[in-house]
């Protein structure tokens, strides 16, 4: 450990205290660390790159407490004198996890509320796919219903996002949405991110961070990979239906070569390969692959360059959706399939450069240019035999796209009188081309174009966030953001869906601004208050934009929330949120049929609960408890469901920690029956699942198992109320259908690190 102190400058008034905070072992800059003055109010975390700010401190000597999860506190004495300020270094080194020293201070991104604990989870829970790591923001479900090489569902604060509509995700800055999709409108693949790599995640819940544009009403997910490597890692695993995924990650400049060079640099590549045939009757030959190149290095003392590289490609086949009454009736099993010729392939290359520069007056600029080649073709038969009862309903969807981007923000903190003003101003553009296709096929063998087009789609987007300590204990934070959107398509063909004697063609502009207030208030070290509020908004799909000229473009969410994140105790850490959203358009993207649904004004209110509690040394306890209650506002008692919109969730688990190596955990997951249709004549059914994960860890190696579903509970997955037909049936049936969750399963894995 090591400490050093400068005094830089004197003058009369208050003092202000800099530091910088390092893992002692790696000097890596920690983000998110905990710092706070004993006997002052507030405090704050450390930043992303290991700084931290303290401003208006009266002279005196005070005890400076700096902590973090997994780390030693350290107490440090520091003198202060009037107009001076100083800075310190602070290098924490490693220790067994202790809930206690988790503090409520509020983050230096006032929005994230979340953070404490986000930062346990990343900690204590395994993680061993891209869905785990979705997982990991409370409350979020996800339910896979077409293959496991197509996006999830999600499910948050009351909102089937389908694929991503109501959740925005990112990951290193890139945006993982895609707007106008072929298959869906938000539609957030995943499958490219390898989870060994992924560092950190910040979780945002609500319309309330200007940061966030497009998508992000019930939140957004901010995930980051690891800068450089602690160690190469060589991982087998190997499970049930014939399930198996290798995985190398190598560190290309060595350990310690950022501690010998003047300009510290790192750099590392990871790849992976996983096959799996799934629990279904007709084998699913699901293989994917992942390469990643990220290097980070120091071009002078005042700027970072960090680039990044990736591919990901993925094909599978799938047993998609099926109908109670074929299982019932005995036409197929639980695990079989209507129509066994769907499923698709994907692929998706990234490219990112990130130039930091700090500036003067402890300003930082950071500019991101990124690039997206993606590929997706989709084969699904969702209603069967409804339409052609001779060849079947089966559809393929495509999509050809490139993706550019860029992404500049400015970070600065002035001194208003005594207090501290911090500034964020961001300007962006996101720009799509892409080759969108919706055809008729037979068993993968297309027979006739639907629609078919070149797309582009332009956001331009600039937003200003301000926080200003008001008190030493409270704080507002305000922002407002303008996003202009241009929807252009250019159809191919003349006998698309809307039936007029042209191709579907146009241009379309539409603007959106979105203010936010939020306010914190520091009850004790230990509470802290919030009260939210902003307005969001998700995007149409540009086809649906271009076709009505009366269709909403961008409609409008209003949330707000108040809560608390606090401890009781020491080793318990509580955060709750009562919160309500108003979205003024709630909008399906059916890429089945090429049109937009139109639910209509939507409200909805919930509360958030999520406790993670130390019960001793190596035991941990956590759990998220999530209400919703929903309707559509404009439609009869009675019938004013919203569809799938879960209604109470809850997860949690218990964890074993031992500082020697050896760590398990036992976890639920529960979702109740909800409305799968508007009157709710059709339920989707509720499950509760247990699954186990055990692993033990040395410096050398790693060697663990997981078994998924312990009970071999027969639950439904991915479920909705879908008009099907089946062979030689009379008539079509409007009933639940379903994809099956997985059962019993247990797969084993093995580590060595070098």
């Amino acid at each position: 450990m090591a400490f050093f102190f400068s005094q830089v400058s004197f003058a009369q008034g208050p003092a202000t205290l800099r530091g910088t905070v390092a893992d002692s072992a790696s000097s890596q800059p920690l983000e998110g660390v905990s710092v706070g003055l004993d006997g002052r109010p507030g405090g704050t975390t450390s930043d992303a790159r290991g700084n931290f700010h303290l401003g208006g401190i009266a002279a005196g000597t005070y005890t400076l407490r700096v902590g973090a999860l997994g780390y030693r506190a350290q107490a440090l004495s520091v003198t202060l004198a009037a107009g001076e300020t100083k800075r310190v270094a602070v290098a924490l080194p490693t220790a067994a996890l202790n809930l206690s020293e988790v503090t409520v201070n509020q983050p230096r991104d006032p929005n994230q509320s979340l953070a404490a604990i986000s930062h346990i989870d990343q900690v204590l829970r395994p993680l061993s796919s891209a869905q785990d790591l979705l997982r990991l923001v409370p409350g979020l479900f996800i339910a896979q219903h077409a293959g496991g090489g197509k996006a999830e569902q999600i499910f948050l604060r009351g909102f089937d996002c389908d694929h991503g509509t109501d959740f925005a995700v990112s990951i290193d800055g890139l945006p993982v949405n895609m707007v106008s999709h072929a298959h869906g409108q938000g539609y957030a693949d995943f499958h490219f991110v390898i989870p060994e790599t992924v560092e950190q995640l910040k979780v945002y819940k609500g319309p309330y961070t200007a940061r966030f544009g497009d998508f992000a009403t019930s939140g957004a997910g901010d995930f980051v990979t690891k800068t450089r490597l602690e160690h190469s890692q060589a991982k087998l695993e190997v499970g049930q239906f014939d399930t198996r995924r290798a995985l190398v990650m190598v560190d290309l400049l060595g350990a310690g070569h950022h501690l010998l060079s003047r300009q510290p640099e790192s750099a590392y590549v990871a790849s992976e390969y996983y096959f799996t045939n799934s629990y279904f009757d007709a084998k699913q030959h699901f293989k994917r692959f992942n390469g990643l190149l990220k290097y980070t290095g120091r071009l002078s003392d005042n700027t970072s360059l960090t680039v990044l590289g990736s591919r990901f490609s993925s094909t599978w086949n799938a047993s998609g959706q099926i109908p109670e009454r074929g299982v019932r009736d005995g036409l197929i099993s639980r695990y079989g399939s209507i129509d066994p010729s769907e499923g698709g392939r994907t692929s998706r290359t990234n490219a990112s450069a990130v130039l930091t520069t700090a500036l003067r007056h402890d300003a930082v600029l950071r500019q991101q240019v990124y690039y997206s080649k993606y590929d997706f073709s989709l084969y699904s038969n969702f209603t069967f035999f409804l339409h052609d009862p001779v060849n079947g309903d089966e559809i393929n969807q495509a999509d050809d796209r490139h993706l550019f981007g860029y992404t500049g923000t400015y970070d600065r903190d002035t001194r208003v009188g005594r207090r501290t003003l911090h500034t964020t101003a961001g300007l962006g553009t996101r720009n799509d081309f892409s080759r969108v296709d919706l055809r008729h096929a037979v068993r993968r063998v297309i027979t006739d174009t639907t629609t078919t087009g070149r797309l582009f789609e332009q956001n331009l987007n600039a937003y200003l966030d301000e926080t200003l300590t008001l008190t030493d204990r409270l704080t507002v934070n305000a922002a407002v953001r303008a996003d202009v959107f241009t929807f252009d398509f250019r159809g191919l063909l003349a006998n698309d869906n809307s039936q007029a004697p042209e191709p579907l063609r146009g241009r379309v502009m539409h603007a959106r601004v979105s203010p936010k207030l939020n306010v914190y208030y520091q009850l004790s070290p230990a509470v802290q208050l919030f009260a939210r509020s902003g307005l969001g908004f998700h995007s149409n799909d540009a086809r649906a934009v271009i076709r009505d000229a009366t269709a909403s473009v961008l409609p409008r969410a209003t949330g707000y929330e108040v809560g608390s994140t606090f401890k009781p105790v020491p080793s318990l850490v509580v955060n709750a949120a009562l919160w309500g959203l108003h979205l003024q358009d709630e909008l399906v993207y059916v890429g089945d049929e090429g049109v937009t649904e139109r639910t209509g004004p939507t409200q909805r209110y919930g509360l958030d609960l999520a406790v993670r509690y130390q019960l001793s040394r190596r035991l941990f306890l956590d759990t998220d408890l999530n209400y919703n209650h929903g309707r559509q506002t404009n439609a009869p008692p009675g019938a004013d469901y919203i569809p799938l919109a879960p209604t109470f969730t809850t997860i949690g688990g218990l964890t074993y920690k031992d500082a020697r190596g050896l760590s398990g955990s036992l976890r639920y997951r529960h979702i109740d029956s909800r409305p799968a249709n508007d009157d709710g004549s059709i339920r989707a059914r509720g499950y509760f699942l247990l699954d186990a994960v055990v692993a033990y860890t040395t410096p050398r190696f790693q060697v663990g198992a997981t078994a998924e579903n312990l009970l071999n509970v027969a639950w439904n997955q991915a479920q909705f109320a879908t008009l099907t037909r089946l062979p030689n049936e009379p008539n079509a049936v409007d009933e639940l259908h379903f994809t099956p969750g997985t059962p019993f399963y247990v797969k084993v894995n093995a580590s060595m690190f070098f």
